[in-house]
């Protein structure tokens, strides 16, 4: 089944993006994918993220239109009372399904809730925050505040290290689409609008303190420890072939080990260290507790084996496992060329290649968005003029 723009889940909707960097924009991204119409408003010249890193050759920022695309563009005098009321105009105009405005640029009281809702009462906004008390934030500054930075990285090295991903940022932009959706969906109900805030170090306190970081040293008195490339709780560790390959192995359950165990021969070993330590390594604890040991156990296996052996081997096993592999090759290999998740696209300053649309698969199908705004265009084009429109791919 191919489904029309018009059939998405949030055909109808309008909403107005007034962003930059990764949370707000990945907001509107999702939004656009699954059907609603997203204008993002910038300033002349662009946003502060316009060319970020990485770009092509020529200069066009591969971040940015990665984040960006299936979206309106419209530039505008942000300082000035007439681009400013061009942006009031385009959020609270009249018509359902409109009246939305998702943004990170909190503290501008011509772009306030209180203000837009003098407009048009039902107005809902999402005001993607740093830190709750308005001061700014961003996903690296909030990861060092947070502790994770100290976990992080191989076991001996006395510092801290940073996480590559922006995770808060992603989770961030997710729960901002959430909003959006619940706003909406309680506007249709009540006909009242919605004023949320969204902090970014907010999303990320709250998702420690779920997964237990925060909440371990409230109870236990302790924070957790630093685990390298070791999963915390559980067995699960990384080893290296005879020809340099390198696996990430997890055993999550009994029968995980026990596959383990199996095919790294290992059985008779195992069983005389659990026998010796009085051990149940059925049991997570038990597994994760003398996990130095094991991996010794098994180490051996894997150093005297091809990358391409240990592959075909842990196949036929239960064991939860991966090769590491980097970015070309990923690109390169069938999980994004043989993929539905993946279509062509053809952007401007940058080509055609494969583009990831929504990963959710709505009755069999991803959604995808066409193309972002040429960035060339949004730096050119003059106040209050509308710097282009994407498409859509079916």
């Amino acid at each position: 089944m191919t489904t029309t723009p018009d059939s998405r889940p949030l055909a109808g909707l309008r909403i107005v993006e007034v962003s930059s960097f990764v949370a707000s924009p990945l907001c509107g991204l999702t939004l656009a994918q699954l059907g609603a119409e997203v204008t993002r408003v910038d300033p002349i010249g662009g946003a502060a993220d316009i060319g970020r890193l990485p770009t092509t050759a020529e200069g066009t920022s591969i971040y940015w239109t990665g984040l960006n695309k299936g979206k309106r563009s419209v530039v505008a005098d942000l300082r000035s009372a007439e681009g400013q009321r061009i942006v009031q105009d385009l959020v609270t105009a009249p018509g359902e399904g409109g009246g939305i405005l998702v943004t990170n640029q909190a503290g501008r009281e011509w772009l306030s809730h209180d203000t837009l809702s003098q407009l048009r009462s039902d107005v809902v906004t999402v005001e993607i925050l740093g830190r709750r008390d308005g001061r700014p934030g961003v996903d690296y500054t909030v990861n060092a505040a947070l502790g994770f930075p100290q976990i992080t990285g191989p076991r001996e090295h006395a510092g801290v290290v940073n996480h590559a991903l922006p995770a808060w940022d992603v989770a961030c932009g997710l729960y901002a689409a959430l909003a959006v959706t619940s706003a909406v969906r309680r506007r249709e109900r009540t006909g009242l609008g919605s004023h949320v805030t969204l902090p970014l170090d907010d999303v990320a306190l709250s998702i420690a303190s779920t997964l237990g970081y925060l909440t371990e040293p409230q109870v236990n008195g302790a924070e957790r420890d630093a685990t390298g490339n070791d999963v915390y709780g559980t067995y699960g560790t990384d080893f290296v072939t005879a020809d340099g390959g390198r696996f990430m192995i997890v055993a999550l359950t009994p029968r995980h080990f026990r596959d383990l165990v199996s095919v790294t021969g290992t059985h008779d070993a195992v069983a005389a260290v659990e026998k010796a330590l009085g051990a149940d390594f059925a049991r997570d604890e038990d597994r994760y507790r003398h996990r130095e040991i094991l991996t010794a156990l098994f180490s051996p296996w894997f150093r005297e084996r091809s990358t391409d052996d240990v592959r075909t081997a842990l196949a036929e096993t239960a064991v939860l496992h991966e090769q590491y592999r980097g970015f070309a090759e990923v690109a390169a290999g069938d999980a994004v060329t043989a993929n539905p998740l993946f279509a062509q696209l053809d952007q401007p300053g940058i080509g055609t290649y494969l583009a990831a649309g929504l990963p959710a698969a709505f009755d069999g199908e991803h959604y995808f968005t066409g193309p972002a705004v040429d960035p060339a265009s949004v730096r050119q084009a003059p106040a209050a003029q509308n710097a282009g429109e994407s498409g859509s791919v079916s």
